[in-house]
């Protein structure tokens, strides 16, 4: 699979946007403000692209730029959208001796969506992450809050039979 990054439009209503600045206003002169309002924003959109991170930079008088490097230095804000099935691989060290680079690559291949990146429909996001305690059970993957361990390549059509139509 070729490896190509695709931009989703964003798409947010009034209504979001209404309650962004309604938190905005409430959080401003707090301390914290910018990760309160981080936390909330993405809450709201279900990840932080370029527009909302605008937004937030507005509505608390602060530079975009200072509100880009704390939304990109905390691993729990995402600037892509996540799919309707978030499918994270284990990379962590006992995962990934027992193959999980290739597990990652099979998904990629079968589920039709890069790493990092959200497929086209939104149905399925994939990650890569660390270690998800599960090492007993290595290679692990997560489908939102399914678990699946002791894979094989051959696992990996069947997990995705279950998700396709779902």
């Amino acid at each position: 699979m070729a490896n190509k990054i695709t931009k989703i439009p964003f798409r947010g209503t009034p209504e979001q946007k209404a309650e962004l600045m309604e938190v905005l206003s409430s959080v401003k002169n707090q301390s914290g403000a910018l990760m309160t309002a981080l936390q909330r924003a993405q809450d709201i959109y279900g990840y932080l692209p370029i527009e909302v991170q605008k937004m937030v930079a507005d509505g608390l008088d602060l530079r975009l730029e200072e509100v880009y490097g704390v939304a990109t230095f905390y691993s729990q804000f995402s600037l892509t959208p996540k799919g309707k099935y978030k499918i994270s691989v284990c990379l962590g060290t006992a995962c990934y001796v027992k193959g999980a680079g290739d597990i990652l690559d099979k998904v990629a291949e079968v589920f039709g969506v890069e790493s990092g990146q959200c497929s086209d429909d939104g149905r399925f996001s994939l990650e890569a992450c660390r270690c998800i305690g599960a090492c007993g059970l290595a290679p692990v993957l997560t489908v939102n809050e399914d678990v699946y361990g002791r894979l094989t390549l051959d696992d990996i059509p069947d997990i995705y039979k279950k998700y396709k139509d779902a």
